[in-house]
C-alpha cells in the first residue's frame, strides 16, 4: 500500500526522533510522519518510574540485543539494552542527563566537523533544557527537558560523596558545568517525581497535531530510492506493507544499532559485504556499521551496610564522581556510580552471592579506546554486534583503576561506617585478579553510539550536516553519528544532534 502526502519521514520515535518531529512541526508547515517499530505504552509504570528502570532491562521494553561473546569479557555475551517503546532508550534507561567535557565536542569539530564544537552547541544545550535552578551562562530554563537533581539523598549515597571528597576529590554540585571534575549530585530528566524523557517533553504533546502521522509497532524494512535519492521507505504494519514517500527528506532516528541495520538493508553500506549477501548495492560507505563505541561499566563491587537503609529513590544512584584513571590525563576518564542496589553482573552475582539491602559502588570507562562493529551475517539481513569492550588493555588498565578507586572509596570512615562488609570482591585482589574481576563485572552503559560517524573522512557516513554522503534526500539523526563518544551519559548529546538537525533543516543555524 503506498502513502505519500508528507514531507518528511522520521524513522524512529527516539530521544532524536521526538526533537526533529516535535521542532519540524512548530518551526515549519512540514507534514511529517514518525514510525516508531516500539510499543506506544510510554505511561506504563517501570517507563515512568525512576526508581524501577533496571526493570525495563530484557522487558518488552528493551529490543533485547546482545553482543557476541568475547574473549576480552571472559566469554560472556553482554546485553545491550535498547528501547522498544515511543521515547526509544530515552524511555528506559536511567534517566541522567550529562553532557560531558567540552573536549568531547571541541574533538568532533577538529575531526572535521564545523560547528560542533562546545560553544557552538552550548546555545542548543541550554534550549533543550528546563534547568531546576533557573538560566545562566551554562544552563537553559523553559526549555522541554526538565533537568533536576535528587534533593532527599539516601545515606549511600551521601557517604560516596563524603569519602570522595575525604579523598582530595573536589566538590561537583553540578555535573553539567564544561569541565566536570569531582563529585556531587547527578542531574536527572525527571519532573515531579517521574522519568521526563524527550517523548514526554517534545513529541507527546503534539500528538493531536494535525500535520503529526505516528505509527507504532510499524517495523521500517528497508529505504525506498530512485537513483541517489531516498525517496521513501518500506515498512510493515498491522501484518500489511506498506511504502510511505517524503518530498523532502527521510531522517534516519533509529538509534545506533538499526539505523546502520537498515542502511545495510538497503544497499547502503561496506559494497563488498552487501554483495555477499545479494544486496544491490546503492552507496559503497565502508563506515556503516563501524566505529562502534559504548561505555563499559564494572557491575561488581557490593557491601554490605550495617543497619538497613531507607527505600531507594532518585534513579537508584543519586551521585556519582568524575576522576581520572591517571593523574597526567587533561580530562576525567572515569565516572564512578553510588548506587542504593547491587547492580553487578550475573556472573558476579553468582560467584558473590548479594546479601539483602546490599549497596554498591559502579565505576564506568567514559574514554574507552576500544571500538568495535556491527555488521551483517546473513541474507536476511541478521547482525553480529561486537562492541570490543575492554579490548584495548588501555581500557582494562583504567577499568582497574576504577575499581581501586571504588575500593578506596568503601575503605573511607564515611563510608566504612555505614557500610563496612565487603560482598564482592571480599579483599585485596592483584592486579591480575582485578583485570579478570573488570573482565567477568562488565556490562554496557547502554551507551551504544558511533555506527554512522560522521565526518570527511573515508570511514565516515555523514557529513558536518548530518547527510548521507554520496546520497540525496536521507540524513542520519542520532547517536550513531558521534565519531567519538562523550564522557558522560549519551542522552543529552543525542538530544542536542538532533536540535541541530532541526536548525539544518529549518536553515535556523
Amino acid at each position: 500500500m503506498g502513502e505519500s502526502g508528507f514531507d518528511y519521514v522520521v524513522v524512529g520515535a527516539g530521544s532524536a526522533g521526538c526533537v526533529l518531529a516535535a521542532r519540524l512541526l512548530r518551526r515549519t508547515e512540514a507534514r511529517v510522519f514518525v514510525l516508531e517499530a516500539g510499543t506506544g505504552r510510554a505511561d506504563a509504570p517501570t517507563p515512568t518510574t525512576p526508581t524501577r528502570w533496571v526493570a525495563n532491562v530484557g522487558s518488552e521494553f528493551d529490543r533485547q540485543y546482545s553482543d557476541e561473546p568475547a574473549p576480552h569479557t571472559a566469554g560472556r555475551a553482554v546485553p545491550l539494552a535498547r528501547g522498544n517503546v515511543v521515547g526509544g532508550s530515552g524511555s528506559v534507561t536511567a534517566m541522567a542527563w550529562a553532557r560531558g567535557h567540552r573536549r568531547d565536542y571541541d574533538t568532533w569539530a577538529r575531526l572535521g566537523n564545523p560547528g560542533w564544537d562546545f560553544e557552538s552547541l552550548l546555545p542548543l544545550f541550554r534550549r533543550a533544557e528546563d534547568w531546576e535552578d533557573g538560566e545562566d551562562e551554562y544552563h537553559g530554563a523553559g526549555g522541554p527537558i526538565r533537568v533536576e537533581r535528587e534533593k532527599d539523598l539516601r545515606p549511600a549515597t551521601t557517604v560516596f560523596v563524603e569519602a570522595a571528597l575525604s579523598l582530595g576529590l573536589p566538590c561537583l554540585p553540578d555535573h553539567n558545568v564544561p569541565e566536570p571534575l569531582g563529585a556531587g549530585p547527578v542531574a536527572m530528566n525527571v519532573r515531579d517525581g517521574r522519568r521526563w524523557s524527550p517523548w514526554n517533553g517534545y513529541l507527546e504533546p503534539l500528538l493531536d497535531h494535525p500535520r503529526l502521522t505516528l505509527r507504532t509497532e510499524a517495523r521500517v524494512h528497508r529505504l525506498e530510492f530512485s537513483g541517489s535519492r531516498c525517496t521513501g521507505v518500506s515498512y510493515e504494519w498491522r501484518g500489511q506493507r506498506h511504502v510511505a514517500t517524503a518530498s523532502a527528506e527521510v531522517l534516519l532516528a533509529a538509534g545506533a544499532v538499526d539505523t546502520p541495520r537498515l542502511l545495510l538493508r538497503s544497499g547502503v553500506g561496506p559494497a563488498e559485504e552487501l554483495r555477499r549477501f545479494g544486496v544491490d548495492v546503492v552507496a559503497g560507505l565502508p563506515g556503516v556499521g563501524r566505529n562502534l563505541q559504548d561505555h563499559p561499566l564494572v557491575a561488581g563491587l557490593c557491601f554490605e551496610p550495617e543497619e538497613p537503609q531507607p527505600p531507594v529513590n532518585a534513579e537508584l544512584s543519586g551521585t556519582a564522581t568524575f576522576c581520572k584513571s591517571r593523574a597526567d590525563l587533561p580530562a576525567a576518564d572515569l565516572m564512578v556510580l553510588a548506587m542504593q542496589v547491587p547492580y553487578l553482573s550475573p556472573e558476579i552475582a553468582a560467584e558473590y552471592p548479594p546479601p539483602p539491602g546490599a549497596i554498591g559502588i559502579v565505576p564506568a570507562l567514559v574514554r574507552p579506546r576500544s571500538r568495535g562493529f556491527l555488521r551483517r551475517v546473513s541474507a536476511d539481513g541478521d547482525l553480529e554486534i561486537q562492541p570490543n569492550f575492554l579490548a584495548e588493555q588501555a581500557d582494562v588498565d583504567a577499568a582497574v583503576a576504577g575499581v581501586e578507586l571504588g575500593l578506596q572509596l568503601a575503605d573511607r570512615p564515611p563510608y566504612r561506617k555505614l557500610a563496612p562488609s565487603w560482598v564482592a570482591p571480599r579483599g585485596r585482589l592483584s592486579r591480575a585478579e582485578l583485570a579478570r574481576f573488570v573482565r567477568m563485572s562488565c556490562v554496557s552503559y547502554f551507551h551504544t553510539c558511533g555506527t554512522c560517524a560522521m565526518g570527511p573522512g573515508e570511514g565516515a557516513v555523514v557529513d558536518a550536516r548530518l547527510r548521507v554522503h554520496g546520497l540525496d534526500g536521507l540524513r542520519v539523526v542520532d547517536a550513531s553519528v558521534m565519531p567519538v563518544i562523550t564522557s558522560a551519559n549519551t542522552q543529552a548529546p543525542t538530544v542536542v544532534i538532533a536540535e541541530a538537525a532541526a536548525d539544518f533543516l529549518t536553515d535556523g543555524r
